[in-house]
């Protein structure tokens, strides 16, 4: 049984991305070429948004993102301590402080009730994280974010394909920012990512910043770097696209089975209202995971745990300052969630047999 069935979404689509990827090794043009700018129109129209900017990958678009709206040293940058690395790892990178803020129980995304209270005047932007699949109550963050006059930068990895009241993830904020890492709801077959936005100068800043500085050549006003999106990876999210809506369908259909069947002692997610939910990983809380996790193992079923550190436990950010308990359900969370297998294409009968042994852990 497969955790993310890569192999098979491959065979379905397999006509469409072969001739995707031989289209371009048949032109050549394996940096920046058409296919870039025909999958960033693509998805700037799937995200309702101006402009898409492809890069190389989840991490650098957060960087890229930070970097293009003037965050530097000294500044402060919210997130939540219950993510990948990835979130407060680029808030460093730019010489900035991360400063975390516990999260939802429910939905664990980014706790509204408690984000004021941690903007001070050195705050520069506001970075929520839409984790596992589902965003957060973007409408107060943004409106808490307007009165401070402070950027938002949503961390779509694990969202892309999920909607808030209608609006899509990626949308809804100063600047969205995805992933296309192979395990992600819409993923390329290496490392990749996304920026969105509406502004017209704040995209010409991350498309500079993408390019080592500068949109025209040998011309180089910003300080970039190389975070560009390879041709032959574009063509594969192209040959994925046309089926992406149909895929989101039926992590719905699988999620809402899932939920329906394992029933309120696994904590199954809790869809926010007006959210629609991708399920970029199925997440259950148990208080016995880590022997859950091996139980299930035994009987073929792989499950993976994320995260089972909070971020401000990790050694590399010790120099923050934050301690045990400063985040207790962040802390909770971590010790508590394990993932089931999810993707679009899981058999009913394999789903059963991972409902009937959840069910049955001891």
């Amino acid at each position: 049984m497969e955790f993310i069935d890569l192999k098979e979404q491959y065979r379905r689509y397999k006509t469409e991305t072969d001739e995707r990827i031989h289209r371009v090794l048949n032109h050549g043009q394996f940096i920046m070429g058409p296919e870039i700018a025909e999958l960033e129109q693509a998805l700037a129209r799937y995200a309702g948004v101006k402009h898409c900017i492809t890069v190389s990958s989840g991490t650098a678009s957060l960087e890229i993102a930070l970097r293009a709206l003037g965050t530097g040293p000294g500044d402060e940058v919210i997130t939540v301590p219950f993510t990948w690395i990835s979130s407060a790892e680029v808030i460093g990178l730019v010489g900035a402080r991360p400063v975390f803020v516990d999260i939802d129980p429910v939905t664990y995304n980014l706790n509204v009730d408690l984000l004021e209270a941690a903007i001070t005047p050195r705050t520069k932007a506001i970075m929520p994280v839409s984790l596992f699949g589902q965003m957060p109550d973007c409408e107060r963050i943004n409106s808490i974010a307007a009165k401070h006059g402070l950027p938002v930068i949503e961390d779509a990895a694990q969202s892309f394909g999920a909607t808030r009241n209608g609006r899509r993830s990626c949308g809804v904020t100063t600047v969205g920012s995805t992933s296309f890492f192979p395990a992600k709801p819409l993923g390329c077959y290496g490392d990749g990512g996304a920026l969105f936005c509406s502004d017209d100068a704040l995209a010409e800043k991350l498309k500079a910043i993408r390019t080592h500085g500068g949109v025209k050549r040998h011309y180089h006003p910003l300080l970039g770097t190389n975070g560009r999106f390879d041709t032959l990876q574009a063509a594969v999210v192209l040959a994925k696209l046309p089926h992406f809506e149909q895929e989101v369908a039926e992590r719905a259909r699988i999620g809402l089975r899932y939920s329906t069947a394992l029933g309120p002692g696994c904590f199954p997610p809790a869809i926010l209202p007006g959210n629609t939910h991708v399920y970029g990983q199925y997440t259950i809380r148990l208080p016995n995971r880590d022997k859950a996790g091996e139980q299930l193992k035994a009987q073929g079923i792989p499950s993976v745990v994320y995260y089972p550190k909070c971020l401000h436990e990790q050694p590399v950010f010790t120099s923050l300052g934050y301690k045990w308990g400063d985040f207790p359900e962040a802390e909770k969370a971590s010790r508590e969630v394990i993932s089931l297998p999810m993707h679009p294409f899981l058999t009913e009968a394999s789903q059963d047999k991972i409902i009937s042994a959840v069910r049955a852990l001891g």
